[in-house]
């Protein structure tokens, strides 16, 4: 996965790269600050129904029910509407964006959990907001809960463009004058990058990242094969496959 400006960058295990609109920083702290007052207006509503039932209920339960709901009840507002409503919470839809998890498929229970329970270290003194202050020192503007729980926010109010990499297998890539002569490749590292271009969009994200440094980021360095702005690394792997196969009738 990777961030291109304000484009998030999704490889889906059919090699189709999808492309999301980044959630810009205005859009998630105004959302946030909608939902934390509707959470308000609950919490007032909810406090004057248990006390009419204080007298019924005793204090001591009464003082139980208040400290139960007022401790968890923000927490499982964003679980349940992120999880039941496609990352959405109150606020999210009034600003038009949404919770994806980070291989761009819908939000699960598993990552609402910790995504959202970890929002105490957004607050929480001891943390000095580092959940949030997080999300601007990271390419894909994540919080703490959404390293931890593999999730991005994006806009919803648009349709995601796709495109498909060219295959590497027949023809003439059309990124391949940017990847030289690739004089000095040798068959082990052809074998290397061909099998992580067909493995690439099933490994897992973490995965994905540790074999672009172990294996193409060396050999693109040593071959002086220049980065090309909003290009994802695959497309110059697979024209580095397509040019040497064919230069040395691999294919």
């Amino acid at each position: 996965m990777l961030l291109v400006n304000d484009r998030y960058l999704v490889l889906t295990p059919e090699k189709v790269v999808i492309s999301y609109q980044h959630a810009g920083y205005g859009a998630r702290i105004s959302a946030h600050l909608i939902d934390l007052f509707l959470v308000l207006c609950v919490y007032a509503a909810t406090a004057i129904i248990i006390q009419l039932f204080a007298i019924v209920l005793g204090e001591g339960i009464t003082s139980f029910l208040m400290l139960l709901f007022f401790t968890f009840g923000i927490f499982a507002y964003f679980i349940v509407f992120e999880a039941i409503w496609q990352g959405q919470t109150l606020g999210k839809k009034a600003l038009k964006i949404r919770v994806l998890q980070s291989d761009g498929t819908p939000l699960n229970w598993r990552s609402s959990f910790m995504r959202n329970i970890l929002r105490i270290a957004d607050v929480l003194p001891g943390f000095y907001g580092l959940g949030f202050m997080a999300m601007f020192l990271n390419q894909n503007s994540q919080r703490l809960g959404d390293l931890i729980a593999g999730t991005v926010v994006v806009a919803a109010n648009e349709i995601p463009q796709g495109f498909t990499p060219a295959p590497y297998k027949v023809g003439i890539h059309p990124l391949e004058y940017s990847v030289g002569e690739l004089g000095g490749m040798t068959l082990p590292e052809y074998h290397a990058i061909k099998r992580l271009c067909d493995r690439f969009p099933y490994l897992p994200v973490d995965e994905q990242h540790r074999s672009l440094q172990a294996i193409w980021e060396p050999f693109r360095e040593r071959e002086s094969i220049s980065p090309l702005p909003n290009v994802h690394p695959i497309y110059q792997m697979e024209a580095v496959v397509m040019k040497f196969g064919r230069m040395k009738n691999l294919v």
